[in-house]
């Protein structure tokens, strides 16, 4: 049975507060047998939240609740919640301020007092802490014993104590901070100096987001075997890593979009290697998927209103601090295919989905840069979605956060935004069965886990885009699978696109196959590499009309097709809504970057960017960001690496390319996925240069591409034919400022 409040409470209840020990015990006596109201995130899925479902519910502004969630290991009977761990109620909470060590200092003005719902609920005196030096201790005496740390800071002032939050107090702040670093952070909190620092809520976001992470704990699991799980798991422990660095970030790299709203269209490329346990005739088998950027018709094909795949960007005045805010929301559509362990290959085509960051403000660093670049940084939640409600089962779909680190562009004016958002990064997610409850969605099985390699451009949308813009010659690559009963593949090439002189709707080009690359696996199980398909010699560039709450308009959306139809024009609002052969995109507004989502098309689904060819020489020296993913496939295995944080230096003519990967691993005879977990990339090659083409030379692996713009970014495509284990994939190199 569920352990009931009072029952736990008998063994011997203790509250500690500064001054306040007497009120805690007297709001003890008053606790119900049961939870009551309290939300309890197994049973309140909801596309509108997080995977962490919050309970601010009736707190005052300095109020904070309190939940401790533990191991099953510790409490076999607690009440089931996410990540196979189990509600307790503590038998004691301490609160106290701490440093770099973690040692109990200062008292914290405080008193504890119990909600209607049965949590305890802090009330700070001189205002809810929002930096890492406030720590609640609980301590859970049933079973074994169990004491656990969070921060004090927690954005969404729903504090879970458990696992997640007690490594990012132990691991983070008590061994990655030194004592100036801790120092620097509090100045930044305290606004030592007179200064605004907008990275004093960098803490109070952590905190809130490690609980977003869907990583189950095992059910053995002690306190010190689930903190090795998440230090294991790379995706997280760098996740928190990269956050941790962030708020070390001073307020003069604090900096803000100069626009006050810039919109962008986006492009958005998802490959996932994960597993299924819903396949035909297996428990668990691995799984592809391609998910690409579609736009969505919100009344049910009668074209009267559209979600089209987008970032915006907010400047606001908050605190008195000047802060950048971004928000995503991106409609796609999803191909997978199951590879089983007789070498089966089960495809589906899935109901359009939605991927959609929640707002949250963003850092630009530097503020000023004599290159005109900059990096967009923030950490990202993403919110949960739902599917086939309509049909025999719901699926909810949950997404770990990410750490965006993104290349923009200057601004052109004080009221024009970058004219692109350029990222690659990994995350993680389920799909989970829904059962409805009393009008609640709750938790059930498993269906999927999934580990996605993600590339987002966002693209400055246009008033009244004029094609002309896109006149002239383009260097492009391309990335993109293909799935069938027979094989899986999966492709890359380079070359180029020469369009001529544009109409108002149209402008012809004509393609230039370079390279190309394959690699797949056949029905038989068997690995090889080609050439991949040959390409189309003539397209179709179209602008893409577009329906927004002011009518049609031209937003620098386009169209990518051998033969595009014409829009219906017989409508008070004329829209485009024919799907293009090829595929959909964007342009930024003066037509130097293209990138379109490939969906059914001779090169698969997938992402092809092109940009137009400049006079600017690729620099003699120089480093890079090195973002992007690899895929690679072996008799017995399938794997995919994110490359994460890597970085391409230049060096008169040659490259050196260094990253940690995330690795994922698909293996193939008894249908396990490993990872992710670390795995060095490194490569060394000369290069050539021809109008903005790149070339390497002397490399096992060989590396194809272009730069554009500024020389800032690099676009490369590489092919590796080693017999035993091909690869292939798509990196994005963007200049890092000095």
């Amino acid at each position: 049975m569920r352990f009931k409040l009072a029952s736990l409470l008998s063994v011997s209840l203790i509250l500690t507060a500064c001054g306040s020990a007497d009120s805690a015990i007297d709001g003890a006596q008053n606790i119900p047998n049961l939870f009551g109201n309290t939300v309890n995130s197994l049973d309140d899925f909801s596309s509108s939240s997080t995977g962490d479902s919050s309970n601010a519910r009736g707190l005052e502004a300095n109020q904070l609740r309190v939940t401790m969630e533990v191991p099953v290991n510790y409490a076999p009977d607690g009440e089931p919640t996410r990540r196979n761990l189990r509600i307790v109620i503590p038998d004691q909470i301490q609160v106290y301020q701490t440093n770099h060590s973690l040692q109990k200092l200062d008292n914290i003005d405080y008193t504890t007092a119990t909600g209607d719902d049965g949590h305890f609920i802090l009330t700070f005196n001189n205002g809810l802490p929002i930096g890492p030096d406030v720590v609640i201790e609980a301590t859970w005496n049933g079973g074994k014993g169990i004491t656990m740390k969070a921060l004090a800071a927690d954005s969404d002032r729903d504090v879970k104590v458990n696992p997640f939050s007690h490594y990012l107090v132990e691991e983070i702040l008590g061994q990655h901070y030194g004592a100036d670093e801790f120092q620097t952070v509090m100045d930044c909190v305290n606004d030592v100096g007179g200064g605004l620092c907008l990275n004093k809520y960098v803490w109070s976001t952590l905190a809130d987001q490690v609980h977003d992470f869907e990583i189950e704990i095992g059910s053995n699991a002690s306190l010190d075997s689930a903190l090795t799980t998440l230090r294991e798991r790379v995706d997280f422990a760098t996740y928190v890593d990269n956050l941790a660095n962030y708020a070390l970030l001073g307020e003069s790299n604090a900096g803000s979009i100069s626009a006050s709203s810039a919109d962008y269209n986006s492009v958005f490329f998802g490959l996932e290697l994960g597993e299924t346990f819903r396949s035909d005739g297996d428990n668990t088998a691995g799984q592809w998927g391609l998910r690409t950027a579609q736009e969505e018709d919100l009344t049910d094909n009668k074209a009267e209103a559209f979600l089209y795949p987008a970032l915006t960007l907010t400047r606001f005045n908050a605190f008195g601090l000047d802060v950048t805010s971004l928000a995503t929301d991106i409609p796609y559509d999803r191909q997978t295919v199951a590879h089983t362990t007789d070498n089966r290959f089960i495809t589906e085509a899935w109901r359009p989905n939605t991927h959609s960051s929640s707002p949250g403000a963003a850092t630009v660093t530097p503020k000023d840069s004599a290159e005109g670049t900059a990096r967009l940084l923030a950490g990202r939640a993403l919110y949960q979605s739902i599917t086939y409600k309509d049909a025999g089962q719901t699926i909810g779909w949950t997404r770990n956060p990410y750490y965006l680190d993104a290349y923009t562009t200057a601004p052109e004016s004080d009221t024009t935004g970058p004219d692109r958002v350029i990222s690659g990064y990994f995350t993680a997610g389920k799909a989970i069965a829904l059962d409805e409850q009393g009008g609640k969605l709750r938790r059930s099985d498993t269906l999927e886990n999934h580990y996605l390699s993600a590339f987002e451009l966002h693209l400055l949308r246009s008033e009244n885009f004029d094609l002309a813009e896109v006149e002239g010659d383009y260097n492009l690559v391309y990335l993109a699978g293909s799935f069938g009963s027979t094989e899986v593949a999966f492709k890359t090439g380079y070359g180029s696109l020469n369009t001529g002189t544009a109409t108002e709707r149209t402008v012809a080009a004509t393609v230039s196959n370079t390279g190309s690359f394959a690699v797949s696996r056949d029905e038989n199980g068997t690995v090889s590499t080609s050439p991949a398909a040959s390409w189309p010699d003539n397209v179709q560039i179209t602008n893409r009309l577009s329906l927004l709450s002011s009518g049609s308009s031209n937003i620098g959306r386009l169209s990518l097709c051998e033969h595009c139809l014409a829009p219906d024009m017989s409508g008070a609002d004329a829209v485009d809504v024919q799907k293009p052969d090829i595929g959909q995109g964007a342009a930024t507004p003066d037509g130097s970057l293209l990138a379109f989502n490939l969906d059914d098309s001779v090169w698969g689904d997938g992402l092809l960017i092109a940009g137009k060819t400049t006079s600017t020489p690729l620099p003699q020296n120089g480093q890079y960001r090195l973002q992007g993913v690899i895929v690679s496939m072996a008799e017995n295995s399938n794997e995919l690496y994110q490359v994460n944080n890597g970085v391409l230096e230049l060096s008169s003519g040659n490259a050196t390319l260094t990253a940690n990967t995330f690795k994922v691993s698909h293996r193939i005879s008894d249908s396990q996925i490993v990872g992710p977990e670390t795995y060095p990339l490194s490569e060394n090659f000369d290069f050539t240069t021809s109008m903005n083409a790149i070339t390497s030379t002397n490399s096992h692996t060989v590396f194809n591409g272009f730069y554009t713009g500024n020389a800032d970014q690099i676009f490369l495509v590489l092919e590796d034919d080693s017999p035993a284990n091909p690869r292939t994939g798509l990196l994005i190199a963007t200049l890092i400022p000095e």
